[in-house]
């Protein structure tokens, strides 16, 4: 049965307020005196608009309550120290000075890439002791990354007084990712950790920044939306993601724009012409410019009070992502058939592709019943048993203690 879980996280994990108090205990056992303060940063869930943030285009995600929490204090003497309860390990230690590009391939070049961004851009960082501890499930395309990064940066922007908004300090996390980790990931998780707010999806245009909070409460509509894990892991880091980024660069070259956000949807067609026989180029820029409107479907229906009706604008996204864009999987592709099939409004996959999850659209009376039909079609392919839960829209990132 599907579970949820607004306020604290799934499945044996610990209520947020439990888990605060927790990772304050243990950072003191770690590090000898207690620390500073302790945050939380969300995963989150993109409701529509798929691989469009490295277009400049248009996203819509919301956040979750499976946080990533970090009891956090300043040092002076330019050391680094890093500790993980969700990964096997003493404390790390890192010299600030010697934090480098690409020079780690572990868990410790998340938040060293954020130390490293922030002193990059000139922030009078001197070092610091973490500890941290997550709900985010990793490799579902949740942002359980984006999560770790947006909690350091925003513990050490409290700590040092760095002043940096959410939305500066997303920028910050993109390029610790992008330069420091090697990941060619957009702006989106990082914006949605450090922005969203409770009860709303985040209308974000990837180009300038500009939000806007779309009001998205389901349950007040007898309505759930679904997050289906599958438990198959992806890295974005390794190659697939990057060749689909690049061939969208590739696309925008060849049509004279800066970003395939310039292409207007109702000049689609004309856009694929001129593409001529570069096929592959082809499917990438149909799908980004065809995702971009969905998103403005989206955001009208429920400006609307039509939420019902997203449901097959989130099918469709997740067709083109499938046949357009290549970057589902055959557990992905289950899910959505199979929920479809049992009598859900809408489903598609979510977050990078490769893995991870799916979500769900379902009227709540529907939703055990859904999620039933999804375990045994996997049971029946013999794929590894997906974890199901209510994705409520929750807070953005905050400080906890």
């Amino acid at each position: 049965m599907s579970e949820a879980v607004e306020g604290g996280a799934v499945e044996g994990g610990a209520v947020e307020s439990g888990a605060e108090v927790a990772v304050a205990e243990r950072f003191e056992e770690l590090y000898g005196t207690a620390p500073e303060g302790v945050w939380a940063a969300p995963g989150r869930v993109n409701l529509i608009g798929e691989h469009t943030d490295y277009n400049d285009g248009f996203v819509m995600p919301f956040a979750l309550p499976h946080t990533t929490v970090a009891a956090v204090s300043r040092r002076t003497d330019g050391v680094l120290r890093l500790h993980s309860s969700d990964v096997d390990g003493g404390v790390v230690e890192l010299a600030l000075d010697a934090l480098a590009p690409e020079s780690d391939r572990g868990w410790t070049a998340y938040p060293a890439g954020v130390v490293w961004a922030l002193r990059e851009a000139g922030h009078a960082v001197t070092g610091a002791d973490v500890h941290l501890t997550s709900t985010v499930p990793a490799g579902a395309g949740l942002s359980s990354s984006a999560a770790l990064e947006v909690v350091v940066a925003l513990a050490l922007n409290d700590l040092f007084g760095l002043g940096l908004k959410g939305w500066q300090l997303a920028r910050l996390c993109q390029r610790a990712e992008n330069v420091y980790v090697g990941a060619p990931t957009g702006i989106m998780d990082q914006t949605a950790s450090a922005c969203c707010e409770r009860g709303h999806a985040l209308f974000l245009d990837t180009r300038d920044l500009s939000q806007k909070q779309i009001p998205f409460d389901l349950a007040a509509e007898g309505m759930q939306l679904l997050v289906v894990d599958t438990q198959v892991k992806h890295s974005h880091s390794e190659g697939e993601y990057g060749k689909r980024r690049a061939g969208c660069e590739k696309g925008s070259a060849l049509l004279g724009v800066d970003a395939l956000r310039d292409v207007a949807y109702d000049d689609l067609d004309a856009a694929l012409e001129r593409l001529g026989d570069e096929e592959e180029v082809r499917r990438l820029v149909r799908h980004v410019v065809t995702e971009n409107h969905r998103v403005e479907q989206v955001i009208a229906l429920l400006e609307a009070g039509e939420t019902r009706a997203i449901g097959p604008v989130l099918v469709e996204g997740h067709a083109s992502l499938r046949d357009d864009f290549r970057i589902s999987c055959p557990e992905l592709d289950l899910v959505v058939d199979t929920a479809i099939a049992s009598g859900a409004l809408g489903a598609r996959m979510t977050g990078g592709g490769f893995g991870g999850s799916a979500i769900v659209l379902v009227e709540s009376a529907d939703a055990d019943t859904v999620t039933k039909a999804v375990e045994e079609a996997f049971a029946a392919a013999e794929f590894t048993p997906p974890r199901v839960f209510v994705a409520v829209p929750s807070a953005g990132a905050r400080r906890a203690v």
